[in-house]
């Protein structure tokens, strides 16, 4: 249950991240849902319920592809750029987060719906946005904690 909590956290992230980094339009980052032929923003599709619909079944399926990406990739790229990541204070970390938004971005490309980003430096601060509101959502809901057992 708690896994399905946190991947709907993370879609509620990855929206609000899409309207703060990406705004209206198609620049910066944006979900585009499937069967769409226009990119509608969530208030957009909120009159027709088959694209809201499809809008927020779009950002479920990104959340999962990117606990899936960054569960496999992101854990073999943090452990090899370990180093990088000393020199740094933990900068270089930022920048696999971006990377990591580009890989959920390329696999969604190739379903033909999903993730945008337009560039490596959206890719980052979109990554810097979605890390603040994931922790700020998941520690208002609890999602974060350990059970006590």
């Amino acid at each position: 249950m708690r896994s399905f909590i946190r991947v709907l956290v993370s879609a509620f992230a990855f929206w609000l991240t899409t309207l703060i980094v990406g705004g209206p339009g198609d620049h910066g980052i944006w979900i585009e849902p499937f069967g769409a032929s226009r990119l509608p923003t969530l208030s957009e599709a909120s009159g027709d319920t088959e694209s809201t619909a499809a809008y927020l079944i779009t950002l479920v399926l990104v959340a999962l592809v990117f606990g899936v990406v960054d569960g496999t990739l992101g854990r073999v790229v943090r452990f090899v750029s370990i180093p990088l990541r000393i020199i740094t204070l933990g900068l270089f970390g930022l920048l696999i987060n971006g990377l990591m938004l580009l890989a959920v971005s390329a696999l969604s490309s190739l379903a033909g719906f999903g993730l945008r980003v337009d560039g490596f430096w959206w890719g980052v601060l979109a990554a810097i946005v979605l890390g603040i509101l994931s922790a700020i959502v998941n520690g208002l809901l609890g999602t974060g904690k350990k059970k006590d057992r």
